[in-house]
């Protein structure tokens, strides 16, 4: 009687049993030094880069207009030309101020001949008026004997002539006086269009912008169409358009949230994985950590710190506006149990393993300590080298796959 109610009872508790005991993957309970780890997502940078900035030209030629400029991430030599704006306004600039600067120049060859003239005339009347001073005076001396009145009339003439040399004299002067402000009034309108043909032409040779080093140019956003500066863009002189990082040194930015900057030190390891290249793992430390706090977006409350990360070394694969994944070891805590987070399971609040015990698993109840993105220490509940399951041994295999395919355990949810 008792052997028909065991072996029933040893069928159901068969069917109960879910996974095989030979399926459940184990791991041993290590004891080592941990690592608290903090991983942010960042953008490289290059610590040094030149900026390329839109041309400082005069407004009078009016707005600029990119007719060209190099491709985002092209290498590009010393030399190159990596920018063109379109020259169409200055080239009719040019043309206007040669134009009034040739007629500038007519005018003052023509007014200085004409001053001449003037003045050649004016000391031909000087030089009658010299003779005609001189008879006066003549008469005027040898008229010793003549009457009163004659001496009277002759000495009048003496003085009239006098009068009329002085008159002369004083005209040439003001004359010339007039004729250099003349002069000088047509030599500033022709520098002034000496220059403003200089500057056109200075203007017209910086629409033409070259690479001042070898590098991979790096385009800037458009603010106002948020995309890379291209053809047909208008930008403002000295708006920064292209940055030639040099790759020879380059770093990582990452943004830390107010709650755990402070766990953020300066010269902690940082272990730096490309998103496009996730085989390739970089070195680096944490160089610098922003004394102000910044808003995430616009939209949001939430503040973050960038923080600044030199990578050691140089690579071809690594450059600027590449994503990469940043873990900060935050801490090394020595001697420490710890397991993998596979194994970990929490229900109301508790955390608990499972076992291997015999033949089977049982489920074992574990105070956790500080946890990183792959394992957790253990404070209690475990000895080291004990053999625990990284997954719950007594789901169905249907129920595995159906958890990891929903990516939720109601009964038992790893941390």
């Amino acid at each position: 009687m008792i052997k028909r109610i065991i072996l029933p009872l040893l069928i159901i508790l068969a069917s109960c049993r879910g996974k095989e005991v030979s399926d459940v993957q184990v791991t041993a309970v290590k004891r080592g030094t941990f690592l608290e780890e903090l991983t942010e997502q960042g953008t490289v940078k290059a610590v040094n880069s030149i900026s390329i900035s839109a041309p400082a030209i005069s407004s009078r030629y009016g707005a600029m207009k990119l007719a060209r400029i190099v491709e985002d991430g092209e290498e590009v030599e010393k030399g190159d030309t990596i920018m063109i704006f379109d020259p169409s306004e200055i080239k009719r600039a040019i043309i206007q101020a040669e134009q009034q600067l040739e007629i500038a120049k007519a005018e003052y060859v023509k007014l200085k001949s004409t001053q001449q003239s003037e003045i050649e005339d004016l000391e031909a009347d000087l030089e009658l008026a010299h003779i005609s001073q001189e008879i006066s005076k003549i008469n005027f001396e040898t008229a010793g004997y003549e009457p009163e009145a004659t001496k009277k009339e002759i000495k009048l003439k003496l003085e009239s002539a006098t009068i009329a040399l002085n008159r002369t004299q004083e005209q040439i002067e003001n004359k010339k006086v007039i004729h250099r402000e003349d002069l000088l009034q047509k030599s500033l309108t022709i520098k002034q269009l000496t220059s403003t043909l200089a500057d056109a032409n200075s203007s017209m040779n910086n629409l033409f912008v070259v690479s001042p080093a070898k590098g991979i140019a790096i385009k800037e956003m458009n603010w106002n169409t948020d995309q890379k500066w291209a053809a047909g863009d208008q930008p403002y002189s000295g708006s920064r358009l292209i940055e030639l990082p040099d790759l020879s040194e380059m770093m990582a930015e990452v943004k830390i949230n107010e709650v755990d900057v402070s766990k953020v030190l300066p010269a902690q390891k940082v272990e730096i994985r490309p998103d496009a290249y996730s085989d390739s793992v970089f070195t680096g430390k944490i160089e610098s950590i922003a004394n102000l706090a910044q808003n995430k977006d616009y939209k949001s409350k939430i503040k973050i710190f960038p923080v600044q990360i030199r990578i050691d070394g140089q690579s071809k694969t690594l450059l600027p506006g590449l994503t990469v994944s940043c873990k900060i070891i935050v801490s090394e805590i020595p001697d420490v149990l710890y397991v993998p987070l596979e194994s970990l399971f929490n229900e109301q609040g508790m955390d608990y393993v499972y076992i291997k015990s015999g033949s089977g698993f049982k489920r074992r109840d574990i105070k956790t300590g500080a946890i990183n993105t792959d394992y957790a220490i253990v404070t209690e509940g475990l000895d080291e080298n004990d053999l625990i399951a990284l997954s719950n041994p007594f789901l169905k295999k249907e129920e595995v796959m159906e958890k990891k395919t929903n990516g939720n355990n109601k009964t038992a949810v790893p941390r």
